[in-house]
């Protein structure tokens, strides 16, 4: 699955297009979170993925990564 590679190529604001919208940010995320452990099963991808699986639901892990990847263009747990 290269679907974090994907992701990666797009232009920034797809990328915050595609994450600012509630049920397709949450999709995009966990996509993303999959891939990356796919690829790269580091303990940093893979507690970003169970954290956000178990707490993406609420949509405040989405805003706060929202926030944190506008100000630093990458995920929080994600390598």
């Amino acid at each position: 699955m290269t679907f974090d590679k994907w992701f990666e190529k797009q232009d920034r604001i797809v990328k915050i297009i595609l994450l600012i919208i509630p049920f397709v940010g949450w999709v995009v995320e966990i996509l993303v979170r999959i891939s990356a452990v796919l690829r790269n099963a580091s303990t940093t991808n893979i507690l970003g993925l169970i954290l956000f699986i178990l707490l993406g639901g609420f949509w405040i892990p989405t805003l706060i990564d929202l926030i944190y990847f506008i100000v630093a263009d990458k995920f929080l747990f994600y390598e």
